[in-house]
């Protein structure tokens, strides 16, 4: 089975069609059907269901098996190159990391240039992705390492980067602009700016109101902390933020509460899969990193 094809049909399934899946892989659509058709004929076996033209293409039974074990024999067969090229030492090779929008710029920054001064014919690829599609792309072995805001269980390791406060950015002329500290349930009528879902912060913010009991109303969604915060200033409505990144983009006009500890906490982590052997590059940025942390 040629491991190419296998990749080609995963690529399919997962961008629901053969149109977006031609444009990633840079192949042209019959040639794409055509390899597809061959891995059908191969295994004797439907592995996706062709509806009406437009329509996303779903896997069948049989090409649910295949996506599975598909994504398996491509973890091995990247596991395979990272540790041959592990071998050439750090001479070479290439390291996948995954940086979260929020903090990456200010924590890993100084690591990223440290590594690229001491390890300089290692390629780096970084993917700056919220932390869903971080998560994704590292269980896919798209990337090595990946930051973000995560708890650690049974499928993740790493280490925790940085602990921060959050704080609620407001107009200077809100009414609760005055307070010394705020809680959740502060917040529960007033509009709120959040994140777009893929990013952590999301998730976390929406879980953290729930617990409070109530979601948040009136809500914009942003991609940037600056356009958030600008939003804020305009009167639109509040929005939660670590405090570090907050002080970064703070503008005239808005004023940041401490949120208090017990509502909501920020933590950034570095993290990898648990039981997934680090190329030696990924070793080194590791370690880099926990000699910045000890630095600070």
């Amino acid at each position: 089975m040629d491991l190419k094809v296998v990749r080609y049909f995963i690529e399919i399934v997962d961008a629901g069609g053969f149109a977006k899946a031609a444009e990633k892989i840079h192949l042209t659509q019959p040639a794409l059907s055509k390899s597809i058709r061959q891995l059908e004929q191969d295994l004797d076996l439907v592995l996706l269901e062709r509806g009406k033209r437009g329509s996303q293409l779903r896997p069948t039974a049989a090409g649910e098996v295949v996506y599975r074990h598909g994504q398996e024999l491509l973890n091995v067969r990247r596991n395979m190159l990272r540790e041959l090229a592990a071998q050439r030492s750090l001479n070479s090779g290439e390291l996948h990391l995954g940086l979260a929008p929020l903090g990456s710029a200010e924590l890993f920054a100084p690591v990223i240039a440290r590594f690229r001064s001491r390890y300089p014919k290692v390629q780096m690829h970084l993917l700056v992705r919220g932390g869903v599609e971080q998560t994704a792309a590292l269980k896919k072995g798209e990337i090595e390492l990946a930051t973000g805001i995560i708890s650690f269980e049974d499928e993740f390791d790493g280490i925790r980067i940085r602990r921060d406060p959050m704080v609620v950015v407001l107009p200077r002329q809100h009414s609760l602009a005055n307070s010394q500290e705020l809680t959740l349930k502060a917040l529960a009528d007033i509009p709120q700016i959040l994140f777009e879902p893929e990013y952590a912060l999301h998730e976390l913010v929406i879980d953290a109101c729930q617990r409070a009991g109530f979601s948040p109303k009136d809500v914009t969604r942003v991609s940037h902390p600056d356009f958030g915060i600008a939003l804020v200033a305009a009167g639109t409505g509040a929005m939660i933020l670590p405090s570090f990144i907050a002080e970064r983009h703070a503008v005239a006009g808005v004023i940041s509460i401490p949120l208090a500890a017990s509502d909501l906490i920020w933590e950034l982590s570095l993290f990898w899969r648990r039981g997934q052997p680090l190329s030696f590059a990924a070793q080194a940025m590791v370690e880099l990193v926990r000699q910045q942390l000890a630095l600070n």
